[in-house]
């Protein structure tokens, strides 16, 4: 449903030309559907922003006098944030946003539009002094037509409210501490001026059927959005290319009776030759959907396929006919120093983290739509992605639950080419049973996309009143040894755990279990084992169809958090791994990476004078370790086939008990067979400690926008993490970067690890250099390289 709740009936009725600047459904701006061709433009509005953190109704005006405010990029966070200690009141305002644009002269004649990927959390935008209709919601894009309010000079203004609102997620009347994470506000997304002619593709979307015949299709229904009817019948032309190499293509003629939204289907056929989309191998193809009037193309509207068939039975998951363990973790995209305003390259790294670092082929996206430029990672990667509308618990009243709905409905058209998303999550996580809501989440979902099933995650195990397709169950409770525990399936449908371990105190009740790396040595080894253990008790029944875990990524929140960051995450807020990611880690084919990863630091300070203990997890992919202690053999390890029978790659355990006067070099040897396949050491000797610094990318967009991590971490001379490593890490830049971080940073917080990101500075090119220099252990240096966007599309 449109944005200010005009029904989708109206809406049809009332878009056209000399309209007054109506909000639309934002399916054309993804980036992967970016529009091209004929007549028309993409201008990306990101630069030279004017904020003010105050509210002031006159500066939504054209010529109020803003030399006073501050000049931004956006994504852009209202309030200044640090990694941890966030405060909502900070936040919790009225803000106001200005950007001068030209028209373009080539888009006389054209309508324009312009589109916000997202803003938390409620946003009214005036363009020249006209006021446009309130959005309210903070994760999917929203937009409208401004094409008779637009000038050869233009001034958009935006007052951005990120009050604690009646708006999914937040409108409880306990306030922030109601939902488990926190929401800063701002423009936390890009921004874009475009342009169509009077008939456009305004949406795409692409169903392959019959994947596993030899009948494969690709039916392609195209809406066209038509200000005015055209003198003559129109033609579309679907393409499908597969690196640029022309699979098939069909064409259809268009008779336009009405102005507004019309609706044609294309089929593809023959396709039974197009590899697969799978986790091992995420073949995608282009679509290319072109409008022709008289044989000249006026837009061009690109998509991403995916062919594959995803299925939930009761007997599993099955991905192209095989059955498939879901095995994954759940994520928020909830960010240090910035929240949720971070670039595409930063959220892309994240599905990279996921499945390469971590080996997971699932996750899910909690608790609200996540941004598309993680999402076209996933696709790219072949991560299986559950796809969840706004909420955490609480359901409020109609004006609420109509927000809700409307998510479900913007969330599948945004979202619904992405082969990846095999799932949407239709219900308010962990929400009680309201029938009527969520029969109309599961009926609003379907009439956008029936190859799909819904779900939602529950805390009681009864499908009365559930209305759902597949049964997602959060397990947070004990076996009787204390260990983890897990649910037998509910008969007669579709099952598997949507949520486990998290911070929940096995053994005891509550989530009282913070894995800081920073805190309790003995807690911290308890992670990975819980993870192991859910994951092997999850492949105990066919009728799991898998376990994906709490969680990724540490996060902000006001609810059993330490100093505002909540500790579930297996890696930290800067994504870098602590012990618990220890056992995802391991969880490949060693041909394609060896692992050694220790559940423990090798380390003799007053945290562990002995040295590690005994029963120390080791998790590997091989098939035997080799311990030796100054070049010594202490032990020969064995997987532990018998704790873990169904895991693929199990724990080793070794007794590292130590006299404690001698401090040895640790090595650890794996092999494969007889073959020694790789080897780590690990020094006790503080004296050799140094610095690391690394950046993820070596080169990142000039434009003021794009960002890049800078990771730092105290390790020994083997570059193995020290324990509680403390000291002051501080920065100095040269070149046309700015530091986003705490600078100085203070290791002792974080226990030995850290990051800020670096951000290019607006329209800039050349070598970024990067300074820091740890209180005890001195300098390094690490360059980053900002270009043009051509130099970019080459590297």
């Amino acid at each position: 449903m449109p944005r200010h709740q005009t029904s989708r009936r109206e809406w049809i009725k009332n878009s056209v030309a000399g309209t007054a600047a109506l909000s639309f459904t934002p399916t054309i701006h993804a980036h992967h559907n970016q529009t091209r061709g004929a007549a028309n433009r993409s201008v990306l509005l990101n630069q030279d922003w004017l904020f003010s953190s105050e509210p002031d109704p006159s500066a939504l005006q054209p010529e109020f006098d803003d030399r006073a405010f501050a000049r931004i990029t956006v994504p852009h966070s209202v309030a200044p944030l640090s990694w941890q200690n966030w405060n909502p009141q900070s936040w919790e305002k009225i803000c106001t946003y200005r950007r001068r644009f030209p028209l373009p002269r080539d888009l006389t004649g054209h309508r324009v539009f312009i589109e916000f990927e997202h803003v938390m959390i409620a946003a009214t935008a005036v363009i020249n002094g006209h006021k446009l209709p309130e959005h309210r919601g903070g994760f999917l894009p929203f937009g409208y037509e401004i094409t008779d309010f637009c000038k050869e000079d233009n001034v958009l203004a935006m007052t951005v409210d990120s009050r604690w609102l009646n708006i999914p997620p937040e409108g409880s009347p306990k306030g922030p501490k109601s939902i488990d994470y926190l929401l800063p506000g701002g423009i936390t997304g890009s921004v874009r001026l475009l342009a169509f002619p009077q008939a456009f593709i305004r949406d795409v979307f692409a169903t392959p059927l019959n994947v596993l015949s030899s009948n494969r299709t690709l039916e392609i229904t195209c809406w066209i959005d038509a200000a005015s009817l055209p003198q003559a019948p129109l033609q579309l032309e679907a393409v499908l290319q597969d690196g640029g190499r022309v699979i098939r293509h069909s064409a259809a003629r268009l008779n336009l009776r009405r102005r507004g939204l019309s609706q044609a289907t294309l089929t593809l056929s023959g396709l039974e030759h197009v590899n697969l989309w799978d986790i091992e191998a995420p073949h995608l193809c282009d679509l290319v959907v072109t409008l022709f009037l008289k044989e000249q193309a006026l837009h061009e509207y690109r998509t991403r396929v995916g062919f594959r068939e995803a299925r939930f039975e009761l007997d599993g998951f099955f991905l192209n006919g095989r059955r498939v363990q879901l095995f994954g973790l759940n994520r928020h995209e909830l960010y240090p120093y910035a929240g949720r305003a971070m670039p595409d390259r930063v959220l892309r790294k994240d599905a990279e983290i996921l499945r390469r670092e971590l080996n997971c082929n699932a996750v899910r996206c909690s608790h609200y739509p996540q941004s598309e430029a993680f999402l076209d990672g996933c696709d790219e990667l072949g991560l299986l992605v559950w796809d969840e509308i706004p909420g955490w618990q609480y359901i409020g009243d109609e004006a609420w639950q109509e927000l809700a709905v409307r998510d479900v409905q913007e969330m599948v058209r945004r979202d619904r080419n992405h082969p990846s998303i095999v799932i949407w999550g239709v219900r308010i996580n962990e929400s009680k049973n309201d029938p009527a809501l969520y029969r109309r989440t599961k009926e609003a979902a379907k009439a956008l996309d029936d190859s799909r099933p819904t779900s939602g995650s529950m805390v009681h195990l009864s499908t009365d009143n559930w209305l759902q397709d597949v049964f997602a169950y959060d397990d947070y409770h004990s076996a009787p040894d204390g260990s983890v525990g897990l649910v037998p399936p509910v008969p007669g449908v579709p099952f598997f755990f949507s949520e486990a371990v998290g911070q929940f105190s096995y053994g005891d009740r509550g989530f009282h279990n913070k894995y800081r790396r920073a805190g309790d040595v003995k807690m911290q080894q308890k992670q990975a084992l819980y993870h192991a253990q859910v994951h092997d008790r999850g492949a105990a029944d066919p009728r799991y169809a898998g376990v994906i875990a709490w969680c990724a990524f540490e996060y902000g929140s006001l609810l059993n958090d330490y100093a505002g960051v909540k500790y579930p995450g297996v890696a930290d807020v800067f994504r870098i791994p602590k012990l618990g990611a220890s056992f995802y880690r391991a969880q490949i084919d060693p041909r394609e990476r060896p692992v050694i990863e220790p559940n423990f630091y090798w380390d003799f300070g007053s945290a562990t004078p002995s040295g590690p203990g005994k029963d120390l997890a080791i998790f590997s992919n091989l098939e035997k370790l080799e311990i030796f202690l100054d070049g010594k053999r202490h032990s020969v390890l064995y997987p532990d086939r018998a704790q873990f029978p169904r895991l693929k790659y199990p724990p080793f355990f070794a007794d590292l008990t130590i006299d404690g006067v001698s401090k040895p070099e640790l090595r650890i040897d794996g092999y494969i067979g007889d073959r020694l396949t790789f080897s780590r050491s690990f020094s006790a000797d503080p004296a050799g400690d140094e610095l690391l610094l690394r950046v993820d990318h070596p080169a990142i967009l000039g434009d003021g926008s794009d960002a890049t991590r800078l990771m730092f971490q105290v390790v020994d001379k083997f570059g193995a993490p020290r324990l509680f490593a403390g000291g002051l890490v501080t920065f100095w830049i040269e070149g046309p970067g700015v530091i986003v971080g705490d600078n100085p940073f203070n290791l002792a917080e974080s226990g030995g690890a850290g990051a800020a990101w670096i951000k290019t500075r607006p329209k800039s090119t050349g070598r970024i250099r990067i300074y820091a220099r740890h209180s005890q252990l001195g300098p390094k240096i690490v360059d980053i390289h900002a270009v043009a966007l051509r130099d970019a599309k080459r590297s």
